[in-house]
């Protein structure tokens, strides 16, 4: 079976992914100089040759009546969340799912996309997680893109499906409804508040509603298991590659596995029981990785929350007392405006953590501030990682904090600089790309061998290395330092959005003539989209036009990605060869932004 499926990745053959040796002493000169830093954190860990499945099934057998997850006042064990599993996989076989197929989870964090998700890994497919709030041409892109054949969605994302069923390779659409996981009364008050402004599906809608497609499974008699090598393709996430333009990240068991068991070693004050506020979505490495997965490797109890509200988010931190949060800087910064915290007690918390986006010394230093006015004995710290390689690699240690710093690289995690477009490592305080390797690297980009060979390098060590197109340097104590972005990419409210693909959406409206996206600072969101365009010849500028080009966006373009601002120009700059400097525009607006 190993090689079937690997036939898709065949020109990754050529490229296969090693990685340090595990002794330290065997490194082949690759220097290692945070080992002094790590304090009572060990270098190396054993890492699980299983499925992410498989772990999940071994903690039901330890913690059996410790809750796994809890869902708007549901809570569900470990024993039952495998039990609903394996349903669910029953379920995906009796429609005909076979191993190495991919099927589509378009979701919020929710119960059925958890069971989901860990189904579609005892069977042997591949997760191909899409955010639910993509534009109908994304997603139409991502399922053909994949080759999906089954997707999992929400009841109000239909009218994007329908419109697009005719020309991608779905075999079923299996639709849920948030109401689906709550219990009677739940379900009540869902239908009188949100449920009732749901768009109602068509009768005559060629899907399957999550209910009958469980109870499908019961008629399967079959083997539904699948054993997996844990190198074999298990999920496929979404990120912009070396060149900013979106694609997708290939990732294996072993992956998965092994940055779960990175992150508990790094956190060792965690225990099973602990509970986290689960925000991150699952179809964002940070959120899948981390909020999820991780947690349940811990033993540890998600509560899912399916969107950010601040006003709510701080209701959930008092009623749970959690004991884990991990998010973007956009959630900190949100947080700390909420008056309904000012009185809380915050000592439940054993971690706080932030990633997906640079964490100022500024707000670093408020929320510290905010967590020990609160009585908590912790202090926020700041991660760094790729989807390329699941979601967070380094992380300031428990130990030591300097400011401006990343943090060092976790358990079994390599970190070197090297000179910008080269494999030559750079001195210690020197700047240039950081580049990485570890058990948690790719397995490569789907179909994609050129941006794959742009992504990892086999460096004169003989190790693959992930160059992830950032700026930064290394201290003389391993701490590392990140600077900036090489490929062109804006971060807003920790998603990343790529300009290149705005601005060719934005170039096809009929009355546009040219266009450049930037990103802006923003107090909330620290970066929000903003589009200059050139209109055609023989346009005028109006709000109507501007309103008439931001619904065509809202056509073609995730929520998230929408442009806060359009302005008209009569020019752009421009480089010595014609192409729209858009750096010296960013270096303008930001100039007048702060006159």
């Amino acid at each position: 079976m190993s090689g079937n499926v690997n036939s898709e990745y065949n020109y990754y053959d050529n490229f296969k992914v090693n990685f340090p040796d595990e002794e330290i002493g065997i490194d082949r000169g690759v220097k290692t100089p945070w080992l002094s830093s790590m304090g009572e954190i060990p270098f190396h860990l054993d890492y699980p040759k299983g499925t992410m499945y498989d772990i999940l099934e071994e903690n039901a057998l330890k913690y059996p009546t410790f809750i796994a997850y809890e869902f708007m006042g549901t809570k569900v064990t470990y024993k039952n969340l495998v039990k609903e599993i394996n349903e669910c996989a029953r379920a995906l076989k009796a429609i005909g799912v076979e191993p190495s197929e991919k099927v589509t989870i378009c979701m919020p964090n929710s119960p059925q996309a958890v069971v989901m998700f860990y189904a579609v890994n005892l069977v042997g497919a591949i997760a191909n997680m899409v955010h639910p709030l993509s534009s109908e041409t994304e997603i139409e892109n991502y399922l053909i893109g994949s080759g999906s054949v089954v997707c999992f969605t929400l009841d109000i994302a239909y009218g994007k499906f329908e419109n697009i069923r005719n020309r991608v390779p779905l075999r079923t659409l299996i639709l849920t409804s948030i109401k689906d996981a709550l219990s009677p009364i739940k379900k009540k008050g869902y239908y009188l508040t949100q449920g009732r402004k749901v768009k109602k599906v068509p009768k005559d809608a060629v899907i399957t509603w999550w209910n009958h497609f469980i109870l499908m499974g019961n008629k399967y008699k079959g083997e539904y298991r699948t054993v997996r090598d844990k190198d074999e393709p298990a999920v496929m996430l979404y990120s912009g590659g070396t060149t900013g333009t979106s694609k997708a990240i290939v990732l294996s068991n072993y992956n998965f596995n092994a940055l779960a068991k990175q992150m508990i070693a790094a956190n060792p004050i965690l225990k099973p029981g602990d509970k986290m506020l689960s925000i991150m979505p699952m179809f964002h490495g940070f959120g899948l990785g981390v909020n999820i997965h991780t947690i349940l490797m811990l033993g540890g109890q998600c509560i899912l929350i399916p969107r950010f509200n601040p006003e709510s988010y701080a209701k959930l931190i008092k009623k749970y007392r959690p004991n884990l949060i991990a998010g973007v800087p956009t959630l900190y910064e949100a947080l700390l405006r909420i008056k309904t915290l000012n009185k809380m007690d915050l000592s439940c918390f054993k971690a706080v953590v932030s990633g997906g986006d640079t964490l100022s010394p500024d707000l670093k230093y408020r929320v510290d501030g905010f967590l020990k006015k609160h009585n908590s004995t912790v202090e926020i710290r700041e991660g760094y990682g790729t989807t390329e390689c699941v979601t967070g690699s380094c992380l300031t240690p428990l130990n030591k904090y300097k400011e401006g710093s990343i943090g060092i690289p976790l358990p079994d995690m390599y970190y070197k600089i090297c000179k910008v477009g080269t494999n030559e490592e750079t001195e210690y305080g020197e700047e240039g790309e950081i580049c990485l390797t570890g058990p948690t690297l790719m397995l490569g980009y789907y179909k994609n061998e050129e941006e794959t060979k742009n992504a990892l390098h086999i460096h004169d060590d003989g190790y693959t290395w992930l160059h992830t197109g950032d700026l930064g340097y290394m201290d003389e104590e391993g701490f590392v330092y990140f600077k900036q972005r090489i490929k062109r990419m804006i971060i807003t409210s920790g998603y990343n959005v790529y300009p290149t693909q705005i601005e060719e959406i934005l170039d096809a409206h009929e009355k546009v003539h040219m266009s450049c996206v930037i990103g802006i600072p923003d107090e909330i969101k620290v970066q929000k989209v903003a589009a200059y365009i050139i209109l055609a010849p023989g346009v005028k500028p109006s709000e109507e036009l501007k309103d008439d080009i931001l619904n065509y966006c809202k056509k073609h373009i995730a929520k998230y990605a929408w442009p806060k601002i359009i302005e008209f120009r009569n020019d752009l700059p421009k480089t010595l060869v014609g192409k729209i400097a858009y750096r010296e525009l960013e270096e303008e607006v930001v100039s007048k932004k702060n006159i």
